[in-house]
């Protein structure tokens, strides 16, 4: 039964941390893009045009290396127009906007030349030349790193915390990770070479694009077996029946249009829980009725006691330790106020914390349908949280539990020093230290909760700017697990990989503007087989992601949802690139390896195991 939501638009102080972002106006992302459009043209003119340039540049891109073959799109030059259009609209006064040109575009041009001499090198002593179209690829990682890193180096960022990094389930990280690479590589060759008539069907549509079957079937085998991989892990960690006490902390902020939903939403997971459930409700400096309403409606529940309490200091993390301070139980489950959980979610969650290994424990968020948003939101959930989630966890990669819904063991949070205010991501920030100390995150997608999903434009914008601003302001906070010398695999693999996704998010509408501008411009001539091969990049993987994780969910008919989520999926794009656009900058960049609190983290690693001693141990008794 779907529930019926009304449009409702948020906004709070946690929209655009203070100090660290700002409000972006409407206008600044399409002159942004206007400007990156008449450069686009100016410098492909120029490369195609001029004699001089001509010649020096004869593959249409600023390349200068020994390469063989032929490339779609000239990359360096999309990546430089880029970099010059992004910091003419970055906030910032005029000597900053050029620090960052500069720091952006000289980076980038200093790895393409070292690029570049490498391969004359290689030419000459070993008779070698690399393809032209893998170059412009690592050409385009590059700038993507490039981007993501300076923004990190130059933008607003949150002060680093020193981290406690258990390295001991390295090992078996390793050996996962390997096990389920050449299994997954063994299925994408043996599918390959059992019936290539049906891939040369798929390249056909666009669906493997031309450029090497094994490639795109190599993602998804690998993912496959990853998830089941993860459940597999699942049923090990999950005991027949866990029920202790458990605290729910809702913090709310103008949300009286759903907390009464969202109370007897507990009120009914409750019943069918074989614990003690104590409520503990937060306002959090509300302007409607959702104090007074609260305290209405807990005097009427059943199963479940209640209590409502006031935070009058604006921002999520304060209602959220205002509850944390509350909590009387060894567990505790933390629930936005717009999220209605289904009647087996503690019943079923709980099991996970007989095992003493297990830390975090997240579900699945559904869509509440019928909002324009609902359908693409549905695949996009089963994406990340349905398949991604359940995968990562089980080679210690997932870095956070969704917010929505998630459990706690009460004593890790407070050890941790509780939920990070003034910036953005605060439960993905605990989730991910929580896991760096050695505890085992769990998302089990049949833990499954209807979330409310934005119903209007502005509202998704709002959303999605907080979302995607706040990988970098959760890498900047735990930057000790990316560049200190600690390894493990969230902290070197899935984090870095993480920011450069988010950088070729935010210049995806550029990348597509530009593949029409040297087409329909005629400065450099697509083979018809190439343009499969273009779209197969920008589709081709994530359609056969998203079909993979909609079917192994049990949601078949949902792969219908797919032409709205991959327009969907421009919008996010778009709305990454405004979110990039809200961060503030400073004149200095900073150095992400040398920093203080990176040294503080390595100082209080070798001062002993005074922490983990101190901390609930893995090995405990659950009971």
């Amino acid at each position: 039964m779907k529930e019926k939501f009304v449009a409702f638009e948020f906004a709070s102080v946690d929209s655009t941390p203070r100090g660290l972002s700002h409000p972006v106006p409407r206008w600044y992302a399409p002159a942004l893009l206007l400007l990156f459009s008449i450069l686009s043209v100016a410098s492909l003119w120029a490369i195609t045009t001029i004699p001089t340039l001509r010649d020096l540049f004869p593959q249409g891109d600023l390349l200068m290396g020994v390469y063989e073959g032929t490339h779609s799109i000239s990359v360096r030059i999309y990546v430089l127009c880029y970099f010059i259009s992004y910091a003419a609209f970055c906030h910032a006064n005029i000597l900053k906007k050029i620090g960052m040109a500069l720091d952006l575009c000289v980076y980038f041009a200093f790895l393409c030349v070292c690029l570049d001499l490498a391969s004359i090198f290689i030419a000459q002593a070993l008779a070698i030349s690399f393809p032209l179209t893998a170059v412009e690829v690592l050409s385009g990682l590059m700038g993507f790193a490039v981007y993501s890193m300076k923004l990190l180096e130059r933008g607003r960022m949150p002060e680093t915390v020193p981290m406690k990094i258990d390295t001991s389930r390295n090992l078996e990280t390793l050996t996962r990770a390997l096990l389920v690479a050449v299994l997954a590589g063994w299925v994408a060759i043996y599918t390959t070479n059992v019936d290539f008539s049906f891939v040369a069907s798929l390249r056909d549509f666009a669906l493997l694009g031309g450029i090497g079957p094994g490639v795109f079937l190599f993602i998804p085998a690998f993912f496959a077996v990853l998830y089941l991989g993860g459940l597999g892990d699942q049923v090990l960690h999950r005991a027949k029946v866990f029920s202790p006490d458990i605290s729910v902390i809702v913090p709310a902020h103008n949300e009286a249009h759903i907390v009464e939903k969202t109370l007897r939403a507990i009120d009914g997971a409750a019943e069918r829980y074989d614990g003690r459930v104590q409520i503990i409700f937060v306002d959090n400096a509300s302007s409607d009725d959702t104090y007074a309403l609260a305290k209405r409606v807990v005097e009427t529940l059943e199963f479940a006691k209640a209590e409502v309490l006031q935070e009058p200091q604006a921002g999520k993390s304060n209602a959220l330790n205002r509850a944390l301070d509350a909590v009387e139980t060894d567990y505790f489950v933390r629930i936005d106020s717009d999220t209605l959980i289904r009647p087996n979610a503690f019943h079923r969650a709980m099991r996970y914390f007989a095992d003493p290994a297990v830390g975090v424990v997240g579900g699945l968020p559904l869509p509440p349908g019928g909002g324009i948003f609902d359908r693409a939101r549905f695949v996009e959930a089963a994406v990340k949280h349905g398949l991604y989630s359940v995968g990562l966890a089980a080679i210690n990669g997932l870095v956070g539990v969704p917010g929505m819904f998630v459990i706690f063991r009460t004593d890790l949070p407070r050890q941790l020093g509780g939920f990070v205010g003034g910036m953005n991501g605060e439960d993905t920030d605990m989730s991910l230290r929580i896991g760096e100390l050695g505890y085992r995150l769990i998302v089990d997608p049949e833990v499954r909760y209807i979330s409310e999903v934005p119903r209007t434009f502005a509202h998704m914008r709002e959303q999605r700017m907080r979302w995607f601003r706040s990988t970098y302001h959760v890498t900047a906070r735990c930057r000790a697990v990316v560049f200190s010398s600690d390894m493990t695999f969230r902290g070197k693999i899935v984090l870095p990989y993480m920011l450069v996704n988010g950088a070729r998010r935010a210049m995806m509408v550029p990348l597509l503007l530009f593949g029409l501008i040297e087409y329909l411009g005629a400065f450099k001539q697509f083979d018809v087989l190439q343009l499969p091969a273009v779209l197969a990049v920008i589709l081709g993987a994530q359609v056969i992601m998203s079909v993979l994780a909609l079917v192994l969910n049990g949601y078949v008919l949902q792969v219908l949802y797919l032409p709205e989520y991959l327009v969907f999926r421009l919008l996010r794009a778009y709305f990454t690139l405004e979110s990039n656009l809200s961060i503030n900058l400073k004149y200095t960049s900073r150095s992400l390896y040398r920093d203080a609190n990176v040294r503080a983290q390595k100082e209080l690693q070798s001062s002993g195991d005074n922490q983990k001693k101190q901390a609930p141990a893995p090995s405990g008794d659950p009971g």
